[in-house]
């Protein structure tokens, strides 16, 4: 099979398969090796960016994804009704920023950074598949640990968790900043 044609069944098999899909099993179902996917896979990215097309393959940790661009949400909304999925609460918010920066974590942890219980934005989290149990501790009563999910990174358009924005960056308001000062 040349070149051309193995271009044309990644994106078909991106296109149908709509989840990430690894390099290992792309390599699999075409019997190439990893390393000539994830080079014609990189040239196809160059491609589609380069004709502005109106797909774009978006890298997932190890894994691929054909999905729209981004700029192209305002035209794409009008195609679609809103869906009745509301957006994540501030506490759920919160709770993700938490468990995606200190991961793993139990939820005591977080719910002594936050101050309150986090039960409810924990179930919400868990049904978005935005968070996932990675565990347990090894202690008394034997803590479930929380971490982040690839669906976590694709809803944020991140490739890996070291794209999250440094903390130093970000600005405590007046009130933190007092309460750090105490």
């Amino acid at each position: 099979m040349d070149k051309r044609e193995l271009k044309a069944v990644i994106e078909a098999l991106l296109f149908i398969w709509g989840e990430p899909l690894s390099i290992k099993d792309i390599s699999s179902i075409l019997e190439i090796e990893d390393k000539e996917v994830k080079n014609i896979i990189d040239e196809m990215v160059d491609e589609f960016n380069y004709n502005r097309r109106g797909l774009e393959i978006t890298r997932i940790n190890n894994s691929y994804q054909l999905s729209t661009r981004p700029e192209h949400y305002p035209w794409i909304s009008k195609l679609s009704k809103e869906k009745d999925s509301k957006n994540l609460s501030n506490a759920a918010l919160e709770t993700l920023s938490i468990i995606a920066y200190r991961q793993p974590i139990t939820r005591n942890e977080i719910e002594t950074i936050r101050g309150v219980r986090c039960d409810k934005a924990l179930e919400t989290l868990l049904n978005r598949d935005l968070i996932e149990e990675k565990g347990r501790l090894e202690r008394t009563g034997r803590p479930i640990i929380y971490g982040t999910t690839n669906e976590f990174l694709r809803y944020f358009g991140l490739e890996d968790l070291d794209e999250l924005p440094s903390l130093i960056n970000f600005d405590l308001q007046d009130e933190e900043t007092e309460d750090l000062e105490e």
